[in-house]
């Protein structure tokens, strides 16, 4: 069945649009006055801590959520009005595998297959199967698949009506280096043909393979555009402190004015703060001390992401 047309577009090149959304349960606001706009093709990564309006903000954009207040579109269709409509042209990936795990792969792509109407079920499945390197599996229960082949068929399920967009919220927690690397390599081939992704992660180095990314805490949006820019919007100075007794000399400038964050990142200290010139004075005589070697460095997408956790208010607490 052919969509309605949608009442109104935004420019050609903007598939997200919205503007003011909120929601609240019970007492607690989960997003507060969120905006934000996504472009065709794009990699948007969606960075927040837990109970941050990740998942509340993707389901309100897919029409699963009704926003209390705000208005927009996704994919053109008005998201208050409309949502039936966003539907049927956006594949969701859950944090939790959500297909049966007494069928197999095949059976599981063939019933979502059948489920959109798609005229030939069974080559809809053999494709997606063979696009994904399952074929050696497509006969195994879904439910004795490990974590990353989970991954890879609810992926296959979520693209086999081909979306215009792809929401996946934390679709690599749990999984091993090599199947979330495989796993982007194929976000990436997805997003090169033009499909439109949104990806919530917890993952720095994933979140750096964006276009893209926006930082969402406690329901605020804090930050958004390139990683370069993100980084760049935070400034933060900061130097790299390597050598014996971090742990020591961490405590100490954790207790010192001027120092506004303090990480370990392996064998080394990064010693942040927003005022360059404060922070020069309050770390110099550290610095004059030693045995420790300190290094002026660059603030990386870590630094900035620990630093506005710092900041921002908890709506649980």
């Amino acid at each position: 069945m052919t969509a309605p047309a949608p009442s109104t577009r935004p420019a050609p090149d903007i598939v997200i649009d919205v503007e003011g959304l909120s929601k609240t349960f019970g007492t607690r606001t989960v997003v507060k006055n969120l905006t934000m706009q996504v472009r065709r093709g794009l990699i948007y990564g969606f960075l927040g801590p837990n109970g941050s309006g990740k998942t509340t903000t993707i389901r309100m954009l897919c029409g699963l959520l009704t926003p209390d207040s705000g208005h927009g579109t996704c994919l053109g269709y008005d998201i208050l009005t409309q949502s039936a409509q966003i539907k049927r042209h956006v594949g969701y990936m859950t944090q939790r595998f959500s297909l049966y795990a007494d069928l197999s792969i095949r059976e599981n792509l063939e019933f979502v297959a059948r489920v959109y109407g798609m005229p030939n079920p069974r080559r809809s499945a053999q494709d997606a199967i063979a696009r994904l390197g399952l074929e050696n599996r497509a006969g195994q229960l879904a439910g004795e698949l490990s974590g990353g082949w989970k991954q890879r068929l609810a992926l296959g399920a979520c693209i086999l009506p081909s979306p215009q967009l792809l929401l996946l919220d934390e679709p690599t927690a749990g999984v091993d280096p090599k199947a979330r690397r495989d796993f982007w390599d194929e976000i990436h081939a997805l997003a090169h043909e033009g499909l439109t992704v949104l990806v919530s992660t917890h993952y720095m180095d994933e979140a750096e393979r964006c276009h893209e990314i926006a930082y969402i805490a406690y329901g605020e949006l804090l930050a958004h555009g390139t990683v370069p820019e993100v980084v760049a919007q935070a400034h933060l100075a900061t130097w790299t402190v390597t050598g014996p007794d971090l742990a020591e000399l961490g405590d100490r400038l954790k207790r010192t004015p001027g120092v506004e964050m303090v990480a370990t990142f392996g064998a080394a200290l990064h010693v942040s703060g927003r005022d360059g010139a404060a922070l020069e004075t309050a770390t110099a005589p550290f610095r004059s001390a030693g045995p420790q070697v300190w290094t002026p460095g660059e603030p990386t997408l870590e630094d900035v992401f620990i630093d506005l956790m710092s900041r921002a208010k908890d709506n649980f607490a």
